[in-house]
């Protein structure tokens, strides 16, 4: 008989969770905005039913943008209002703004004012449902680990930083010629003839195993683990549990085997897929140059009083299958920045000019990257191009780190958008973690995600 469980959403079934009740609760407080209200701009219809799927289609747009989506925000009351408020009030915008698919802009100002508190009112009651109840530790899910001994702390907090709701209580030694006893915080040490009561006692949803000895797997313990999994109780891998969750890599947990099992995304051999993401850089390098132009003047004039010198700054960096390109950009650090030699460049780096600052922050010092972009050099989503002096030392003590070469250099990447400088060799190998996340599962979605990320970080003003 299957053990009980408790209720637990996985982090993307959280996601699902939000996107859908967020559209739900907007209709919902507009259709009691429309039953209590003289309220004569948005009317529920069959005729009109693609008014519905409009909205729905710009909230959940918007509340990307702002993070409404993202899961800490979601757990957190005043970043998550601080969301709702821009996310309804542009959504509320662009609706009134767009009548050719949404209705006719009211006569009555009354009638605005109804329908943005109508979206306002509609997700900040559902966010406030959501925080009390779904997004509390009343949904943890609770898990057996087995592992090596030396390996407890590492894989329990490495997913629990993650998903705080996803609970390690008990592990079991898969170290065949390691007996001793052990006890890591609240995560209990089991035995095999233990795992039975235990899952049953704590409502366990999941074994995952991650252990890299094959002759810790016993013959009662694989006994054990097929009669639970024949029961239809639920064991998965680690790494594909650390992937799902962290959205990144774990190559710190593979051998020299690595590419006998790491699928390259189809994409990166699909000729149409290929094409339409050339064709579509082009066209936003081509804006993207043009935008510059137009900002040019400000930028010379700002470069003039506050970094006094050369406006653009030419660097090497590898590109595709290794081979080197110059890059361009405008020039943010104080002049012989790197008398001494080449250095990571850090979050609030002495180097930076107060200028300089500003141009990184906006992202503008990127700008100039639009011609290797329209050069081909360059891709406008992929891994971040180094620089050949880092290259060669990240090379050598992280593996796989020449597989971040496979495809081009981007403007930005799941890397950019998901963590911040790599200032040391644990920062690089976090980042080279994203990359090779995004390599594996390239996709046109993961492309438009990191795109609404990005415009995210330009917005909040959080470039590097």
């Amino acid at each position: 008989m299957r053990p009980g469980k408790e209720i637990h959403f996985e982090i993307s079934e959280r996601k699902i969770l939000l996107r859908l009740f967020d559209v739900l609760s907007v209709i919902l407080s507009l259709y009691l905005v429309d039953y209590l209200f003289n309220f004569n701009y948005f009317n529920f219809s069959t005729q009109n039913f693609y008014w519905v799927v409009v909205l729905g289609i710009y909230v959940n747009i918007f509340g990307t943008v702002f993070e409404m989506y993202n899961l800490q925000v979601a757990s957190n009351q005043f970043q998550v209002i601080r969301s709702i408020v821009l996310t309804s009030s542009v959504t509320a915008l662009f609706y009134l703004l767009t009548p050719v698919f949404t209705p006719f802009l009211p006569l009555n100002r009354l009638q605005i004012l109804y329908f943005f508190l109508a979206v306002f009112g509609g997700l900040l009651c559902w966010r406030i449902f959501y925080q009390a109840f779904l997004a509390s530790y009343r949904f943890e899910k609770k898990v057996i680990l087995i592992c090596d001994r030396e390996q407890v702390q590492e894989l329990v907090t490495g997913l629990e930083n993650i998903d705080p709701h996803y609970r390690i209580i008990g592990y079991l030694n898969s170290d065949f010629y390691e007996h001793e006893t052990f006890r890591y915080d609240y995560v209990t040490n089991l035995s095999i003839e233990e795992i039975d009561d235990f899952i049953k006692q704590n409502s366990v949803s999941e074994i995952v195993i991650a252990s890299q000895k094959t002759d810790g797997m016993t013959v009662p313990l694989y006994n054990k683990l097929l009669h639970l999994l024949e029961t239809g109780f639920t064991i998965r891998e680690y790494t594909q549990v650390y992937e799902n969750i962290t959205q990144r890599i774990p190559i710190q947990h593979f051998d020299k085997d690595f590419y006998r099992y790491f699928p390259f995304s189809r994409s990166n051999q699909n000729k149409l897929y290929l094409l339409m993401v050339r064709v579509l850089e082009v066209i936003l390098s081509l804006a993207g140059i043009g935008i510059g132009l137009l900002l040019l003047p400000f930028i010379v004039i700002g470069n003039f009083a506050g970094n006094r010198g050369k406006l653009f700054y030419l660097q090497t960096r590898v590109g595709k299958n290794g081979l080197p390109f110059v890059i361009y950009k405008l020039r943010t650090m104080v002049k012989n920045a790197e008398k001494d030699g080449a250095v990571f460049a850090t979050n609030n780096d002495h180097r930076v000019t107060p200028f300089g600052k500003f141009l990184r922050k906006a992202r503008i010092d990127e700008i100039p990257q639009f011609i290797n972009i329209l050069k081909g050099d360059m891709g406008f989503i992929g891994p971040r191009p180094e620089r050949p002096v880092f290259v060669q030392e990240l090379s050598e003590v992280m593996p796989f780190y020449d597989t971040r070469h496979v495809i081009k250099p981007g403007l930005t990447g799941w890397a950019q958008v998901n963590y911040t400088y790599g200032e040391t060799m644990a920062d690089s190998l976090i980042k080279l973690q994203y990359d090779l996340y995004y390599i594996k599962h390239r996709s046109v979605f993961l492309d438009l995600n990191i795109l609404i990320k990005t415009f995210s970080t330009v917005l909040f003003y959080r470039g590097q």
